[in-house]
């Protein structure tokens, strides 16, 4: 991603994890990876952004189904990918291209 494109988006990250285990989680990805976690981390615990965007897995224990949403200054979700299979992920050219994609 370029420092022009970087500029004109803000990545967020929400999970129900309280904040320790956010912490934990942030150092554990920081281990796995050359660069370091560069966004906020969002705590949901109430399933607020959850509950908005309808991806609570019901048999996930309180878990959400992995998601990921492009979402323009206006509001509207330009993108999205949800998984039931937590394992799978959008590759982050995928994520790029559809970043790209917004006017």
């Amino acid at each position: 991603m370029t420092k022009q494109e970087k500029e004109r988006v803000q990545i967020l990250a929400v999970s129900i994890d309280s904040h320790e285990e956010t912490k934990k989680f942030i150092q554990k990805l920081n281990e796995r990876s050359a660069g370091q976690i560069d966004f906020p981390m969002l705590e949901d615990k109430s399933h607020a952004v959850i509950d908005r965007y309808g991806i609570l897995n019901p048999d996930g224990k309180g878990w959400p189904h992995p998601s990921t949403y492009v979402i323009d200054k206006q509001g509207v979700v330009r993108w999205k990918f949800i998984e039931v299979d937590y394992r799978k992920r959008p590759t982050n050219e995928e994520i790029l291209e559809a970043l790209r994609k917004i006017p």
